[in-house]
């Protein structure tokens, strides 16, 4: 995707790491996806106005997708809900 080369998105890691609730870890439970990653997500919803299931889908479906969010196939795929929630908090 050329927005990828456009933006910087690393650069909004700083912002996005203290603004998102995340737990101390003590507790256990899966490691958070990147929140790079998921406000990507995001982005990719709104350009092509996508529900939460069917971005789920083509993330899993669409390489353009994956070499956007830089996932390979073996990486977890946040679930719609998980979209839901990171796009809500």
């Amino acid at each position: 995707m050329k927005l990828a080369a456009l933006i910087d998105f690393g650069a909004f890691r700083p912002k996005l790491a203290t603004a998102g609730k995340r737990s101390a870890g003590s507790k256990g439970g899966r490691l958070p996806y990147d929140p790079v990653m998921m406000r990507k997500i995001l982005v990719l919803q709104t350009l092509d106005t996508l529900s939460d299931d069917v971005t789920e889908f083509l993330i899993r479906d669409r390489l353009s997708f994956m070499r956007f969010l830089g996932l390979g196939f073996e990486d977890r795929v946040p679930d719609a809900e998980t979209a839901w929630l990171f796009g809500y908090t």
